[in-house]
Formats: C-alpha cells, sequence, structure tokens
C-alpha cells in the first residue's frame, strides 16, 4: 500500500473515529477490490431503495476522476487520435451499478421473479475477475443474497455492506463491511466515508500523479 493511500484512510479514521472498529474489514474489502481490476475485472454493485442511490454513487466515484485527475495514457490517446476528444477524458475503474438497468429490471421484476432481479443481472454479468459489493443494511434482503449466492457460485469475491449485525449476508460474503449502527439511516451515514475512501484508495494505488 502507498504510502498517500495509507494516508487517505487513516485521515477518514481521523475524521470518522466510530468507524476505527472497521479497520480490518475495510483493508480487506480495498484488497478485495484492488485486486479485480489488476485482474481487468469490473465492480458491480446492487442495493435497494437508498442503497440503492449509494450502489450509483459509489459507481460514479470509480468511472471517473475522483481524488486525482486521472489522465489516459498515451497510448490510448494514440488509439483514439483525436486530441479534443482524448484531453477530456480520464482513467476509469469500470463499474456498473444494477440498480440502473431500468428496462430488464421492470420486465424480470414483471415476468419473472422479483426477488431474482439482480441475480439474474450477477449470472449475465458473471465472471471470476469480477467482484459484487451487495448493500443491505438488515444484511437480510432477499434479492442481494440471491444476487450474492449468484456470484459466489461463478467464483466472484463478494463485499456486503451492512448493519452492525450483518444479518444473512455474514455467512455468505468474502468481506463484510458491518457499520456500529442499527438504525438504517445511522447506517446509511456511516457507509459514506466508507465507501469514499474504498474508492479513493483503490484510485491511489491505480493511478499515479500527472
Amino acid at each position: 500500500m502507498k504510502k498517500e493511500t495509507k494516508q487517505i484512510l487513516e485521515k477518514m479514521f481521523l475524521d470518522n473515529q466510530g468507524l476505527e472498529i472497521c479497520r480490518n474489514e475495510i483493508i480487506e474489502a480495498y484488497e478485495t477490490i484492488l485486486g479485480c481490476y489488476k485482474k481487468n475485472g469490473t465492480v458491480l454493485v446492487c442495493g435497494n431503495g437508498g442503497s440503492a442511490a449509494d450502489s450509483e454513487h459509489i459507481v460514479g466515484e470509480l468511472m471517473k476522476g475522483f481524488l486525482k485527475q486521472r489522465n489516459i495514457s498515451e497510448k490510448h490517446k494514440k488509439i483514439i487520435g483525436d486530441e479534443n476528444l482524448s484531453n477530456y477524458l480520464q482513467g476509469a475503474l469500470p463499474a456498473i451499478s444494477l440498480v440502473s438497468q431500468s428496462s430488464v429490471l421492470t420486465a424480470y421484476i414483471n415476468d419473472v421473479k422479483p426477488d431474482m432481479v439482480y441475480a439474474q443481472l450477477v449470472y449475465g454479468y458473471r465472471n471470476p475477475n469480477n467482484i459484487l459489493i451487495g448493500i443491505t443494511t438488515s444484511g437480510n434482503s432477499r434479492n442481494i443474497i440471491n444476487a450474492i449466492k449468484v456470484a459466489k457460485a461463478f467464483k466472484m469475491k463478494t463485499i456486503g455492506f451492512t448493519g452492525q449485525g450483518g444479518g444473512a449476508l455474514s455467512s455468505l460474503c468474502d468481506n463484510m463491511l458491518r457499520m456500529p449502527a442499527i438504525e438504517t439511516y445511522r447506517v446509511q451515514e456511516l457507509q459514506l466515508p466508507v465507501y469514499h475512501v474504498l474508492c479513493a484508495m483503490v484510485e491511489s494505488e491505480m493511478f499515479d500523479e500527472e
């Protein structure tokens, strides 16, 4: 881990001292996400309600510059061959929010089985180099659990974001991020600095300052 990356992590704990209890879990999740990108994988994210919004937020931080500008490589600039285009592109960490695919989501919910909708999308994106992040404050959302099970069946690493207890997800995920809170709104408030620091740490490792 780079010095810069460690500093990002320690600043987060300084600003959010109640999350120190999650230190090991955060580092493990960071290593899982970084490993995915080192293997040219894609991060899939899903959740419900406020957690669906968090899924979109995470993808937004990964797919463009977050704390860094992320200039694209000279190799890619040559491939594009148009300076006006390449100057406005930023390095991307491939990520897909499963909650944003409204046509397939609504079709599957209507035609098949609502609590299998994310599982179907995970099956479609199955790749052992990909990972799935499932966000459920209770840890018991059936559609998230089903998606995690399918991901694991196809050898994908899995990360669960939950509240203090962890729920059913605790026995399923490779990495668990259990926020030290029970109330849904508090769990969601604590998740924000955690997924921000994960995105910032991975960005720090994958992109050098230009």
